[in-house]
């Protein structure tokens, strides 16, 4: 076997590797082992390299995942269920002749995906977005310029806010990393928190869509608290101190096919 093709496949190892651990948490050698087909020897070698390029903390037996930002097509094959339902959910609030602003994220694809058919203007900086929904004819479609941020196909940075200024949407729906049980909205990645900030203030009405995993969820840096939200689109009842939280600042808490009378 010729190097070249040995680092193709050590490459492809590393990214197997950090999509278990950011899936299914912390994992053992002997699990990633047997997962991979590798033996645990190679396992250990891949976790001292990963761990030398700052992707995951080595612990005993094992190793876990760091914190960070995850590329976009991992994201996009977790909780798809969860997405989906929290999507339709979603979707049925707008109507027709309305603006739409859609955020960054995974969730905001799904809820796009919903929207075809529709007559609709649809605000967006994901570039997924814009993919899914560039060639329906019936929806007026405004890209927010930005620099782009290839991993997470999405625009960022100060011409994406200044544009936000010069813009309102009817409904913004919005993304997170984890709601915290005071009903604080948080993110992991910090270049993307003063874009979700004016999303916030262009939009009229504003969606949380976060699944029961966001409960209590990650995120070091805070987008908002829960006076600046109106509805929060989940796929599992809220935590009582986090509903709690929620309901004192007048915000509606919807759960994706719940039953009502």
């Amino acid at each position: 076997m010729t190097s070249s093709v040995r680092v193709v496949l050590a490459e492809r190892r590393h990214q197997l590797i950090l999509r278990a651990l950011r899936s299914g948490g912390p994992a053992a050698v002997t699990a990633l082992s047997e997962q991979l087909g590798v033996s645990p020897a190679t396992i250990r070698r891949d976790l001292v390299k990963l761990e030398e390029d700052g992707l995951l903390t080595r612990v005993h037996g094992g190793a876990v995942a760091e914190e960070g930002d995850q590329p976009f097509a991992e994201v996009a094959e977790v909780r798809v269920p969860a997405k989906d339902a929290i999507a339709e959910r979603a979707a049925a609030l707008v109507q027709d002749g309305q603006s739409v602003l859609l955020d960054i994220g995974t969730t905001a694809y799904r809820l796009a995906r919903r929207l075809h058919g529709r007559r609709l203007t649809v605000i967006t900086s994901n570039l997924v977005v814009y993919e899914e929904l560039a060639d329906d004819e019936g929806i007026e479609l405004v890209l927010l310029g930005g620099m782009l941020r290839r991993e997470y196909r999405s625009l960022v940075g100060f011409l994406t806010e200044d544009n936000l200024r010069q813009l309102h949407a009817d409904w913004l729906f919005l993304g997170t990393s984890g709601v915290r049980p005071g009903g604080q909205v948080m993110d992991t990645t910090v270049v993307e928190v003063p874009v979700k900030r004016a999303m916030i203030k262009a939009g009229g009405k504003v969606v949380l869509l976060a699944d029961a995993a966001k409960f209590p969820g990650t995120g070091m840096a805070k987008v908002c608290g829960p006076e600046d939200l109106d509805v929060v689109v989940t796929d599992a009842p809220v935590d009582a101190v986090t509903r709690s939280a929620l309901q004192e600042a007048g915000v509606e808490v919807l759960v994706a096919n719940e039953v009502t009378a």
